[in-house]
């Protein structure tokens, strides 16, 4: 896997791992409830539960493109490669779904998830191609 498909798995785990810290520990914070995620104060109550969860989601997919990537420089090739493709495409995926879900304003007004959308699309998206070339 050639140097810019891990840079860019490398970031995309980066992202999913601070995403993790703010979804599962620091989502009561103005700043990240209201600056980060565009949700009331009033709504914590509500979303606790899966902002918890999810971000456990986000720590698995980003610690698991991190062992792939460790795994790719360590002498397993095949096992590494896989593991950083199969988080990557998972991803990639859930960027799209959340585009989607943003444009389809499921739950929140329009436009406030679009930014976290690219963000999740993007490195990972980067990856996938870049592993192509």
């Amino acid at each position: 896997m050639n140097a810019v498909a891990q840079v860019a798995a490398g970031v995309a785990a980066l992202i999913h791992v601070v995403v993790w810290v703010f979804e599962s520990f620091l989502m009561d914070r103005p700043a990240v409830h209201r600056g980060v995620f565009k949700l009331a104060a009033k709504d914590l109550p509500a979303i606790r539960l899966w902002s918890f969860n999810v971000g456990f989601y986000n720590l698995f997919l980003g610690g698991g493109t991190v062992l792939g990537l460790v795994l790719l420089n360590t002498g397993a090739e095949t096992a590494g490669r896989t593991l950083v493709l199969y988080t990557c495409g998972f991803m990639a995926l859930a960027g799209i779904v959340l585009a989607v879900s943003d444009a389809l304003a499921l739950g929140r007004p329009r436009g406030t998830g679009l930014t976290g959308a690219v963000g999740q699309f993007l490195p990972p998206a980067v990856t996938l191609v870049a592993a192509l070339l």
